[in-house]
Formats: structure tokens, sequence, C-alpha cells
């Protein structure tokens, strides 16, 4: 509660700040409920018990034209898996320096996907979640400043953002709750479209640092690496200012009543426990007046490369020849066995197939309901998920 309140003293003093300048007010909400179909499983944030929180959000976007080129956007969002609690999901100023380009500064939304601009405005897209398996990054804006500029490439419409920042928040890496940081973070992201075909690449690169001290698995290991003195294992474990990038390409198509949309992405950390992921989706939709009928598919690969198995050696040479056993303090079990398993445990593979109606019953509202299965290809579990919902904008 004390978080709603200073939400709303901050957007006080936000309007304050505008003066006499004319502030436009917008909103959206999500309503949603959703639980999986089989009993004691549980898939992006959901049980067998029916949930109404985890899915559901409202948000209040003000922006004002300050005059002269200058405008300021500031977006409050509460999250339902936040307990509502309202914060500042970004808040920045845009300064147009012709009618073609465009600078902003503040907290803004790193361009990751496709739909990263209106990620969290469902009415935006047909999903009722956009596919995980792509769209996993559990963080999605940055400190610093963009450069936006748009053109006409002969008969197509090109739009290049370039951006610089740094990251500095809490989100699921190891634990639900690890501190990160990314650096120096820089990337650019281009569309070109016309009438029925998007095309769009994506590449940022930073320095990353996660703090892993939340595992006790994972701190016990990484000490007992430095115990035995080996820090180039040890480094290869930790998230300590290691080079990073994030790769995606898709392509969209609306054409009469088909939608199609694919996108492929590509993220790694060098040097770290976390496995280089790589994950794509397709979808084909077919619209019917006010209802849309989409298919998806999605596939995840996580996935460490071999040669950062059997880096810890086995024995280190010790006095008089003797070769010392690299061994958990008072057990059996060898620190390359812990580290090696430790790595494995980053794999990661399954198939994801969704059904999805989308039926816009109002001219700022639609209703979605969506139904989603989840194929492990390590465990062989199967996971079964049913969303359904409104999304509106006002």
């Amino acid at each position: 509660m004390k978080k709603v309140y200073l939400t709303l003293f901050t957007c006080m003093l936000f309007i304050s700040f505008l003066g006499h300048a004319e502030v436009r007010i917008n909103g959206f909400a999500s309503i949603y409920g959703g639980k999986t179909l089989d009993e004691g499983e549980s898939l992006y944030g959901y049980s067998d018990e029916i949930d109404w929180q985890n899915g559901s959000l409202f948000a209040i976007q003000l922006s004002s034209d300050l005059s002269e080129g200058l405008s300021a956007t500031a977006q409050v969002l509460a999250r339902g898996n936040n307990d509502f609690n309202a914060e500042f999901e970004w808040a920045y100023l845009t300064y147009s320096i012709s009618e073609n380009s465009q600078i902003s500064t503040g907290k803004l939304r790193i361009p990751f996907y496709r739909y990263s601009d209106f990620l969290d405005v469902g009415y935006a897209y047909r999903w009722a979640k956009p596919p995980q398996s792509v769209y996993n990054l559990n963080f999605s804006t940055y400190e610093g400043v963009s450069y936006l500029h748009t053109s006409y490439i002969s008969e197509w419409d090109s739009s290049l953002q370039v951006l610089y920042g740094a990251v500095d928040t809490e989100f699921s890496a190891i634990t639900d709750s690890d501190r990160g940081q990314l650096k120096d973070t820089f990337g650019f992201n281009w569309t070109l479209s016309n009438d029925w075909f998007m095309t769009r690449v994506a590449y940022l690169v930073t320095e990353a640092t996660i703090d892993l001290s939340g595992s006790a698995d994972l701190s016990a290991l990484i000490g007992g690496l430095q115990a035995y003195g080996l820090t180039d294992q040890r480094s290869n474990i930790e998230v300590i200012e290691d080079d990073a990038y994030f790769a995606a390409i898709g392509i969209g198509i609306n054409h009469e009543n088909i939608i199609f949309d694919a996108e492929y992405t590509e993220f790694e950390i060098d040097n770290s426990i976390f496995a280089k992921q790589q994950q794509y989706y397709v979808s084909l939709g077919y619209q019917f007046d006010s209802i849309t009928l989409s298919l998806t598919y999605e596939n995840n690969d996580d996935e460490n490369s071999r040669d950062q198995f059997n880096q810890v050696p086995r024995v280190i040479p010790g006095p008089n020849g003797i070769e010392i056993p690299i061994v958990v303090p008072n057990s059996n079990i060898y620190l390359q066995d812990v580290t090696n398993s430790a790595l494995a445990s980053q794999r990661a593979s399954s198939d994801t197939y969704s059904f999805t109606v989308k039926y816009d019953f109002h001219t700022s509202a639609t209703f979605k309901a969506q139904l989603t299965k989840l194929e492990d290809d390590l465990t062989g579990v199967n996971t079964g998920l049913l969303l359904f919902g409104v999304d509106l904008v006002f």
C-alpha cells in the first residue's frame, strides 16, 4: 500500500512539473484467469488452482507535449503477480531532432522482441500470453538513451533504433530474485515494412553481472573451487562482468484474413554457468470479422557448450608427488562431478503448442481464451494450461 501512495504522489509531482502543459492520460488493463490442467503441475506461474492475479494488470500512461519538439512520457503499472503494487514501468523525455529523428532518455523499454514496445498491452496482439519460449527474459526496461530514425527505402517504411544504457534490477535467473546488472548495454533494432509484410532484426551486447549468492548450492561450489585455487574454473561459473549478447530476427505477414508471425532469438553469457539459449516460434492466424483463431508452435533449446564440462580436474599434484583428489569436504564427491551437474542443470528443451481464440466484442476491449500444452523433451512431462480473460484500452 505504501508503494501505491508513493506512486500516486510521484504522478502528482509529474503532473505538477508539466505545469500548464496539456497532459494526455491513457490506460490499459488485462483481467485474466488461468489454471494448469494437470494436478500438481505448474506453468508460467499458474498452478492447478484457478488464479486471477498472475496474468492481470492495470496501467496508466501520462504524456505531454512540452512544445518545441520536447515531450514527456511516464507509465505506471500495477501487476497482479506483484500484489498490484504500482510502479513506474518507464519514464522518459523525448526530443524531436527533425521530422524523422528523435532522441529519448530516461527509463525505457529494451527492444528485445517485435512486441517489446507494447508487451504489457494485451489488446495489441492476438495471444492471451505471448509465446513464452521466446518472450522469456523477465526484465524489460533499461536506463539510458535511445535514438530513433524513420525513413523510406524504395516502397518500404524503415525504422532504426540505436540504444545505450544499463540495467540494475532483480529478476529470475537461478533463484526467483537474483540481483543483476547489465553495464554498457549497446544495441540496435531495425524494422522494414510495407502494407502487408514486416521484417525485423535486433542485436544487443552488454557486460553482465549476476549475484548467485541466493543459491546455497552454487555458493558452496564456487567456494570449493576457490579453496583449491581453481580460479579459472570458478570464473567460468560466476557471472562477473562477463560479455553477453542478445540477437533476434522476426517476420510478420498480415494479408487479407491471414496473419503470420515468427521470431527467432539467441541469448548467451560467455564463461558462465548459464546455457546458451536458442528459441523460436511460428504462429498462424485467420480472422473472421471480429473473431481471430491462432495456432502457435514454440521451441526452445538451452545448452552449455561441451568445452565447459570437465574443466575441473579430479586431482591436483601435492607434496612428494602425491595426488590430492579435488572433492567436496568430508565426502568422496568430486568437484568435477558437482560442476558438471551444475552446468547440466541449465539444459532445457521443450515444444509448446497453443490454440487461441480472440473475440473483439468492443471497440476498446477483446476477449481471449488460450489453451497451451508444453512438452518437456528432457523429462517427458506434458503440462496443459488454460487462460481466459479480457484486454482493454481506455
